[in-house]
């Protein structure tokens, strides 16, 4: 166990939408330091969505992302030599950072030329609630569904 827990690093808000979640995001997007080029994919995917669907952009995206997060997931518990899968409520922080990393997973999968598009096509689906991420998250509900009778073991 740790001593003690290590302090919460806090965000600058982005310079254009002033949001400190968009930055989370762009942070799990960079790849090697390259924070303008993350910020650049993300404003391109919101601004084609706008296009797209001619409703606000980073609306749409909150959206999607609400979609995403996950209220419960399985966590290995280890009782009497063996495992089970016991469903628990997911922390509200670890709740937004599934979300974001399960939207851009299941954007780089996608089959689009550009990760602005892929991205893109993720956020609109995920809005109305389709698409890979909206799925991961309805797998995970229903994992922990068909596991609740473990639930006893919670810590």
């Amino acid at each position: 166990m740790r001593k003690s827990k290590p302090k919460k690093r806090y965000l600058l808000p982005d310079p254009k939408f002033q949001d400190t979640l968009v930055t989370r995001f762009v942070n799990n997007l960079m790849f090697d330091g390259k924070k303008t080029i993350a910020y650049n994919i993300l404003y391109g995917a919101i601004e084609l969505v706008e296009k797209r669907t001619s409703e606000n952009g980073l609306e749409l995206w909150r959206k999607a992302l609400n979609n995403i997060m996950p209220a419960v997931e399985v966590r290995s518990r280890r009782v009497g030599g063996s495992n089970f899968q016991v469903p628990s409520e997911v922390r509200p922080d670890r709740k937004v950072s599934l979300g974001i990393k399960w939207m851009i997973k299941y954007s780089r999968l996608r089959g689009e030329k550009t990760m602005v598009e892929r991205l893109a096509g993720e956020i609109i689906a995920a809005s109305k609630g389709e698409g890979a991420a909206v799925k991961k998250k309805d797998d995970t509900h229903r994992m922990a569904e068909a596991n609740k009778a473990f639930s006893h073991f919670r810590f």
